[in-house]
């Protein structure tokens, strides 16, 4: 039988990113004469990558932006976060014992994030934790993003899986609806940035810590029962 392929989202999944990115959110507003966000309300801004978040905090702040304003802020975050994107970001605990005990049962790892893919290599890079992953595709790497349960459709493929042997492991609503769309089964994680509660949007498993998930994936893994 085909290799299992466990294909992650990045930010609120795998690694806790809210600091780095809500501290890049607010140097950016600041040098735009904004106030900061609060930290719990910019929590939920994160997971539709970066252009998006800036539209959603200025949104918050009630500050109207032209596309032009927009993109110079974007510009901006970038640079600013390329320079510390792992200054407090950390792997959620136990993330190495989890992929360790689905690697022993030959299941191989990629992640699929709406996250620029060179972001999201020069994080994994900062945390050493590249070489886990057989694909790594962001939302520039195939010109689109999710929910298009497409983008997962290639992460897949990348990896070197095949989409009828894979499960999805993310922390919104947005992870849920790509893998539906794809025909493929997830695991949601309780401790990531949805804003609404991951319980409600029913996915196939909820696990409140990485020690679940080795058991919550195999059990949802086509052909396991």
């Amino acid at each position: 039988m085909a290799a299992l392929t466990v294909v992650f989202d990045l930010d609120g999944t795998l690694v806790d990113t809210a600091p780095d990115l809500i501290e890049t959110l607010n140097v950016v507003f600041a040098r735009e004469g904004l106030p900061p966000v609060e930290y719990a309300t910019a929590r939920n801004m994160i997971g539709g990558g970066v252009r998006r978040m800036i539209e959603s905090g200025l949104k918050f702040e009630g500050r109207p932006a032209s596309a032009g304003e927009i993109d110079r802020m974007f510009a901006d975050f970038i640079a600013y976060y390329a320079a510390h994107i792992a200054d407090r970001s950390q792997p959620f605990p136990g993330l190495d014992a989890a992929l360790d005990r689905l690697a022993a049962r030959d299941c191989r790892f990629a992640v699929c994030t709406n996250k620029l893919e060179g972001l999201s290599r020069l994080l994994l890079d900062a945390l050493g934790l590249t070489g886990r992953f057989a694909a790594i595709c962001g939302q520039d790497t195939f010109g689109m993003q999710k929910p298009d349960p497409e983008i997962l459709r290639r992460t897949i493929r990348a990896a070197g899986g095949d989409a009828q042997r894979a499960v999805m492991v993310g922390d919104s609503g947005t992870d849920i609806a790509t893998a539906r769309a794809a025909g493929i089964p997830v695991v949601a994680v309780d401790f990531g940035y949805s804003k609404t509660p991951i319980r409600e949007l029913a996915p196939d498993r909820l696990i409140g810590h990485f020690d679940q998930l080795a058991a919550a994936v195999l059990e949802l893994a086509p052909g396991a029962r």
